[in-house]
């Protein structure tokens, strides 16, 4: 059992400051936590996209997806990086439909930044996040 009065490593807090981002539909923090050339790389499209592009999807998601939650959340962290699994929850701006996205993502990170991320979902389910 983990003590929560220990320091997390810095690949969770980096992880977390993604996940606090998202939660608040504010990209500002993402340009801190990137490398100014990350990567971020999605599984439904096979399409790389930058940071920049990645803070408008978030962005554009408080739009989408009321009452957010990152739920039943599962870090692992290795040597250069770290893996997120986790259920994003909410409710659909428009008709209120409750919905879910069950997702993986899988940083790497290179002095203090991610320098890539790579995420893997359920494009099923991510289609039915946007009202």
């Amino acid at each position: 059992m983990s003590d929560d009065t220990e320091p997390k490593h810095p690949h969770v807090v980096l992880l977390d400051r993604i996940v606090a981002a998202a939660l608040a539909g504010d990209a500002t923090d993402l340009f801190d936590i990137y490398a100014p050339d990350a990567v971020i790389w999605h599984n439904h499209d096979l399409k790389e996209t930058t940071v920049a592009e990645n803070a408008q999807l978030l962005e554009a998601m408080d739009g989408w997806v009321k009452n957010r939650s990152y739920d039943e959340r599962r870090i692992q962290v290795f040597e250069d990086g770290a893996m997120q699994q986790h259920v994003l929850r909410g409710t659909r701006a428009g008709d209120g439909e409750p919905v879910e996205l069950h997702a993986c993502a899988v940083i790497t990170v290179r002095d203090g930044k991610v320098t890539r991320l790579d995420e893997y979902l359920d494009s099923r389910e991510a289609a039915r996040l946007r009202p």
